[in-house]
This record gives structure tokens, sequence and C-alpha cells, in this order.
């Protein structure tokens, strides 16, 4: 048997490029591999890698994407790409159908052509946070943004023998994130202002990629919820984040969504804590705490790793 021909849309993006750094062997989180109860695939299969970023394959265009899949047949299709600005979606609902919906509607029907088991990456803002409990799998989605909604229609646009992997708070090394952002912002003055009344669970790239991996490889289809264990909020989780960099946590304030100035154009769930039940029930390992990837994060950070 030949090596496995793994296709990832999205390559650039931050998810994209941790993904295609583990399928070609790469140690992700400069140097600290992510915790290898995730990945479950023991020695890594032989791969050939076709990572292409926005620049390369634009989704939303069919007959691109019908001639990458026809010029590469991929046994695995990891569908990261997607336009994932949440406020800019808001203003653009064209934009983001196109990409996030129709996108999606040409990596199906491609895979169908040509073959390929699809594993598409969707997001918690499926769910509206009215919630009281953590939210699983089977229950009904119902997105309050414009992002949200072309999230939804990707999954539906996807086959029901592909899997759904749906996720939250997604930081890493690579690209712009509200780790980064924190960092960032701590290098002022004055007080941080993060709201306490939006919880969810972060999730970081390095660890998700080896849930991926295991989704993809294993051909496993349905939906997953896969994020790092514990919930938390934005301001708990900021408090965090400067506590780990050596910072002052005591400089994090809470505050209400609805104190937001400017607000933000796009609804957020009030509660997105997604409960990782087909994982569990499974019997797959689920990602470890929230706490301990961050650490990783941090530390990564900190030896000049991800600063682009």
């Amino acid at each position: 048997m030949g090596a496995l021909r793994v296709l990832v849309t999205g390559a650039s993006g931050q998810m994209g490029r941790d993904l295609v750094d583990a399928l070609e062997g790469r140690v992700p989180a400069g140097g600290l591999r992510a915790d290898p109860r995730t990945a479950r695939l023991g020695e890594r299969l032989p791969c050939e890698v076709l990572g292409l970023g926005h620049d390369r394959l634009d989704v939303s265009s069919r007959s691109a994407v019908l001639g990458v899949f026809e010029g590469f047949r991929p046994d695995v299709v990891f569908h990261a790409g997607a336009w994932t600005a949440v406020d800019a979606c808001e203003a653009d609902p064209d934009r983001a159908f196109r990409v996030n919906g129709l996108g999606s509607r040409n990596v199906a029907e491609a895979a169908r052509r040509f073959g390929g088991h699809v594993v598409y990456v969707s997001t918690d803002y499926v769910f509206d946070g009215t919630s009281d409990r953590p939210y699983l799998e089977w229950d009904r989605p119902n997105p309050l943004s414009v992002y949200g909604r072309s999230k939804l229609a990707g999954e539906t646009e996807v086959s029901h023998e592909a899997a759904v992997v749906r996720t939250s708070w997604v930081c890493g090394v690579h690209g712009s994130n509200m780790v980064k952002t924190i960092l960032r912002l701590a290098g002022g003055e004055g007080p941080l202002r993060f709201v306490d009344d939006q919880r969810g669970c972060p999730t970081f790239t390095a660890d998700l990629a080896g849930a991926l991996l295991t989704i993809g490889t294993e051909r496993l289809s349905g939906v997953y919820h896969v994020t790092n264990q514990g919930p938390t909020t934005w301001f708990e989780f900021a408090r965090q984040v400067l506590g780990v960099s050596g910072g002052d946590p005591g400089r994090v304030e809470p505050i209400a969504t609805s104190d937001l100035d400017p607000p933000r154009p796009a609804p957020r769930p009030a509660n997105s804590v997604l409960d990782n039940a087909a994982l569990r029930l499974s019997g797959l390992p689920l990602l470890p705490d929230w706490r301990e990837a961050l650490e990783r994060m941090v530390a990564a950070l900190g030896a000049g790793e991800g600063l682009a």
C-alpha cells in the first residue's frame, strides 16, 4: 500500500499549519509535542501531504477545487479552509456563505467524484448559547451570527459519510488569536478588560491536530465536538494567560458583553461549552486541560515560534 494522500484546505491558517506539520512529522509548538494521547496513531502513517492556503486554492471556485482533486486524488481531506472573521462576516454575508457554505459544497462534490474522506472543521457558533449545560453533538443548532449560519451551511453540504468536527476558542502558535492579543495588550499600561459572561472551552491547535488526524485516518463519520477540557470565561482565560507568561493577573478586570465599547457587530453565544460526548462514548482520548496546553503555547511563543 502506498502513502496516504492527504489534502489540507486552509493550510496557511493557524489550524491548517499545525495540521500540516503534524502530518509531515514535524514537532509542533516550538519543540513541545502536543499530548500524545490525542493522536492515537502509533507510528506515523506514511503520508503525501498537499497543504493549500487560500492563495493557492479558493474553495469557493468549483473549477479550482475539482482541478485539485482530479490531479491529487486525496484519500483524506481536512477541510479547514474558511472565512473566520466573525464580525466581518456580519457585514458581508454573501462572502461568508460563498466561502463557508458554497466552498464546502465544492469540496464535498469533488470528494464524491474523485474520492477522499472529508473532515470538516466547524465551530461552536452554530449554537445560540442559551443552554444551561454543555452542548452535545445531537443538540439542535441555532446560530445567532452570519458566521455561525455560514458554517452550519457548510455542515449541511458535506456528505453524511463525512466527519464534522466542531471546536471553539481556537489558539495556536501561528496566526492571530486571543492568546497573542492578550500578550500584546499586556505590554501596555493600565487594566485589561475582558468579558466574564461568555463561557467556552479554549482549544489549542497542536492538540486539535492530533484528534483530527485520528478522525481522518480512521475515516470516522458524524459530528464530533473536540475541545481542550475545562470551561472558562474570557476574563478567567486572560488572567491565566498573564499568570503563565509572568504578568500580573490582577490587571485583568471583568466586564459584561453589553459594556463592550465599541460593541461587537456579531452576537456571541453566552454559553458555547461543547461536551465532547462522541469522543468519550466512542472510547477515543480527550484533549488535555486547556491550562496545560496554554503553558505549552506560551513557552513556544517565548522560544520565538509562531511570531509571524
